[in-house]
């Protein structure tokens, strides 16, 4: 199949893919978007949200729609790297025998990943960038698509261990939930609390999934679209000679290289489920605030006067 006609299919079963995962979410459509096009993309999400807004239900209901193995790690403080990764035992023939990990699976979801030690976190690092753990010397390849979801809540901060930018940066979006509409809600109660349950049928596989990766990245971008992603990037830096008046007055770190790339990659996924066969500017400020929301470190002063980083990216366009 020639790439135009890939494109053309997955604009299809982009859209039949959202009504089966509607079968089970109700609402929730932007999120669900972002973390489509991080699939399609082949990068990692970070789902900032309360408790309750059916984070692992949605995770789940994605992996089932994809068609691929899901695996679900709540990260604890007393949670050891081992945990994840897996671990050699000696078997009945004193052999050494090395026992997989949660993180052998095509989709994680890493439950409130911020509740974990940094030695914890760090484990999933490794695993993230390369596709491929290290375990007491030996390198195991992870099976493709890989994909991390981490949550993390932001009001319980008691306890917690706050991800270091090195691992944020690692995370192609970060995504937003938010409480449902009244009506949403009304929606949820209705079909929660009744005995029927949602057959969710799957509509790719993961060699399909691996495909679409390969065709976005092959997909054209003109050169006035890259230079507006970095153009972008590059003003978010306070030290830097692009920086706005705003950017020098409210934020202390900008973002890095990482999100340059990030954008025009999550352009290309958002301008291909749209059926275009290349991304525009529009595209590139469509996904802007996913990718930069968390790359973006305020300070003190943005905080005292309730500036969110949304604001000031969406100033920047």
């Amino acid at each position: 199949m020639s790439d135009v006609a890939l494109i053309e299919n997955l604009v299809g079963k982009n859209r039949q893919l959202k009504n089966e995962i509607a079968k089970v979410i109700v609402g929730q459509e932007k999120v669900i978007d972002q973390i489509l096009l991080s699939v399609f993309s082949g990068g990692h999400s970070l789902l900032i949200g309360v408790p309750g807004l059916a984070k692992t239900l949605m995770v789940n209901t994605i992996a089932q729609a994809l068609g691929l193995d899901f695996k679900r790690i709540q990260f604890t403080p007393d949670l050891m790297p081992s945990d994840i990764l897996g671990a050699e035992i000696l078997d009945e023939n004193r052999q050494f025998k090395f026992i997989k990990g949660p993180v052998f699976s095509n989709i994680i979801l890493a439950d409130e990943i911020n509740r974990t030690p940094p030695k914890t976190q760090a484990a999933l690092l490794e695993a993230m960038q390369e596709r491929a753990v290290t375990v007491a010397g030996h390198h195991y390849k992870l099976s493709l698509p890989y994909f991390v979801l981490a949550t993390q809540n932001p009001i319980e901060q008691e306890g917690t261990y706050p991800l270091p930018e090195a691992q944020l940066d690692r995370f192609m979006f970060a995504i937003k939930l938010d409480y449902p509409s009244f009506q949403e809600e009304v929606d949820v109660v209705k079909s929660t609390t009744s005995d029927e349950q949602a057959e969710i049928s799957p509509l790719f596989t993961a060699q399909e999934i691996t495909d679409i990766q390969h065709v976005i990245r092959r997909i054209p971008v003109a050169d006035n679209v890259v230079e507006y992603a970095v153009n972008l990037v590059s003003k978010t830096r306070p030290e830097g000679d692009k920086a706005t008046e705003l950017i020098r007055n409210y934020v202390d770190w900008g973002a890095g290289p990482r999100a340059s790339q990030n954008l025009v990659l999550a352009a290309k996924s958002h301008a291909a489920v749209n059926g275009k066969f290349s991304p525009d500017i529009e595209d590139i400020q469509a996904v802007a605030i996913g990718i930069l929301r968390h790359r973006i470190i305020k300070n003190y002063k943005a905080e005292a006067e309730g500036i969110s980083e949304e604001e000031i990216i969406r100033k920047l366009f």
